[in-house]
């Protein structure tokens, strides 16, 4: 379940990040792609270091607040990342 949660919070980070970047757009699909892969990483982070529902022994309004912020900022952050080097190759 946390998994689900990140990527669909990931896709709509990608996205978010992508209306306001506007530079770094890759379009609603790429956007999306882009955040769900950025959310799925920073999901498993969040898991790693301990803060995930399946360590605390099930999801709790914390642990699923928690897994909404990381894969958000885990999509946004990697579209970004995509987007500038999308951008460097394009020069």
């Amino acid at each position: 379940m946390e998994l689900i949660i990140s990527l669909v919070a990931g896709a709509v980070g990608g996205n978010v990040a992508g209306g306001v970047m506007k530079n770094l757009n890759l379009g609603t699909l790429g956007n999306s792609l882009a955040g769900i892969v950025g959310g799925g990483i920073g999901g498993q982070i969040l898991g790693m270091l301990g803060a995930g529902g399946a360590a605390a022994g099930g999801l709790d309004i914390g642990s699923i607040i928690g897994q909404l912020a990381s894969g958000g900022v885990g999509g946004g952050v990697l579209l970004a990342i995509v987007g500038v080097v999308k951008n460097a190759i394009g020069k």
